[in-house]
């Protein structure tokens, strides 16, 4: 990935196309901020998952991990807190990991 790659994923959600008319958050969604690893700076729509689905982390489909189509796994820090200024976003996943 390159700089130019990077600078298109940052502030798009997962599993949205880069050209999708609206590749950003929607205000009444609720958003993980990926933090690292080949996903860094996308969000994750977290709305319609269970807070356990989340706290026990997110194994997420990427062509940009070491084995492309393989899965990036992504796992929240317990007690972190809130991102200021970041509206809808709820909480950071942090990359642990990949895998075919």
């Amino acid at each position: 990935m390159n700089a130019d790659d990077e600078q298109v994923m940052r502030g798009r959600v997962y599993g949205r196309d880069h050209d999708d008319p609206v590749p950003g958050p929607l205000p009444h969604r609720k958003y993980a901020v990926l933090v690292g690893g080949p996903l860094d700076g996308l969000l994750l729509d977290i709305t319609d998952l269970r807070p356990e689905e989340v706290e026990g982390g997110v194994a997420l489909s990427t062509e940009l991990s070491r084995w492309p189509g393989g899965r990036a796994f992504y796992d929240p820090r317990p007690g972190e807190p809130r991102p200021p200024g970041a509206p809808g976003v709820v909480c950071r996943l942090h990359y642990s990991g990949d895998a075919p």
